[in-house]
């Protein structure tokens, strides 16, 4: 596809951004607006599909109504010369995926500051109604400042209309990431997407995955069956009450894990909080006040736990046991006002009550 290509005469392709097995991801300009966009072209055979069109079209709707710092907005949708593409907002920046080929692992503050923000996003949809279907490192872009910003909502989910009746063959997501229940052919809740990111966390700091195999059908039993291997013997850095929680988030059973991605941002909110030295702040992340706000507050400590755990010096000149001078003096003045009304009210009263007749 040249550069020269426009979609809808509207949308400039320029240069590619990345590429995949369902689309081409390029940066575009927007003529009419005049600003960067990213594009998403989807390959012609999906494209060709009438229910996969449908679903498209349904999925790019509900995901241009999400409005959140942690999910890539999405602009628009169309079709031209039979290409499906949606057009959304430019993220300067890579993909965790990217990061994680670089630097193998991350450390334990690293990985809670860019999941929390993971879970603040993905929680907002789940509150929405929308499941991604689809969590996974490639999806989660981080701009320069450390933003993250999760994309693709509802596209692993307008795939699996391309053989509605063929239940096994659905795929539900990547099978590195996805859980028990999209392994069977299960449609995914939020608790799937809740084990997705427990996936990621576990590969962001054990520096690889916790299932891999050469096969998708056995990466589906590992998933199904097996637990992964401990993450503190591949890390011992991280701390046992991040390797339990975890340990939660990666139930085979649904039920077993949180229910949506605020509950677990929540849990993990709490730690990287209880984890921080005390001579910093818990808002040194530029990003930490909102994602209070965004994953609700009721399963978190009291709103001075949200405060820097340092204590302020009293002044040296600061005597508790010191007299206040000037409250004594006005204490003094008050006392002569009381006792000088007592003889008027005395002189009054006897006036119309004389001692005697």
């Amino acid at each position: 596809m040249s550069n020269a290509t426009i979609l809808n005469n509207r949308y400039q392709l320029q240069a590619p951004l990345g590429s995949g097995g369902m689309a081409v991801v390029y940066q575009a300009h927007d003529l009419m607006l005049e600003r960067a966009v990213a594009i998403k072209v989807l390959r012609r055979d999906y494209s060709r599909d009438p229910a996969f069109r449908e679903s498209f079209r349904q999925e790019a709707k509900s995901a241009a109504n999400l409005s959140h710092p942690n999910i890539v907005t999405v602009h628009d949708f169309g079709l031209d010369s039979e290409r499906l593409f949606i057009v959304m907002e430019y993220v300067p920046g890579t993909d965790l995926k990217t990061m994680l080929q670089k630097r193998s692992r991350f450390t334990v503050d690293e990985t809670l500051a860019l999941m929390i923000q993971a879970c603040a996003g993905v929680g907002y949809a789940h509150r929405a109604g929308l499941v991604h279907c689809d969590i996974k490192p490639q999806n989660m872009l981080i701009t320069p400042d450390q933003r993250l910003k999760v994309v693709d909502f509802g596209i692993a989910r307008a795939l699996a209309s391309i053989q509605p009746d063929e239940r096994e063959e659905v795929v539900w997501g990547s099978p590195q990431y996805f859980s028990p229940e999209q392994a069977a052919g299960m449609a995914p809740s939020p608790a799937s997407d809740v084990y997705s990111l427990g996936v990621v966390t576990y590969e962001m700091l054990a520096g690889q995955l916790p299932f891999s195999a050469i096969s998708s059908t056995e990466l589906a039993r590992l998933h199904r069956y097996e637990m992964p291997k401990s993450l503190r013997e591949l890390n011992p850095t991280v701390p046992a009450a991040l390797e339990q929680v975890l340990h939660k988030v990666l139930a085979k059973e649904p039920a077993s894990r949180y229910r949506t991605a605020d509950q677990l941002g929540r849990v993990l909110l709490t730690l990287r909080e209880q984890s921080i030295p005390t001579s910093t702040s818990v808002n040194s992340s530029p990003h930490s006040p909102d994602l209070r706000s965004e994953l609700g507050t009721q399963a978190l400590p009291s709103q001075a736990a949200s405060a820097p755990f340092t204590t302020q010096a009293r002044p040296a000149d600061d005597n508790p046991l010191a007299m206040d001078w000037i409250a004594v003096a006005l204490g003094l003045l008050a006392l002569l006002a009381v006792g000088g009304l007592v003889p008027f009210f005395l002189w009054i009263y006897f006036i119309y009550n004389p001692p005697f007749p």
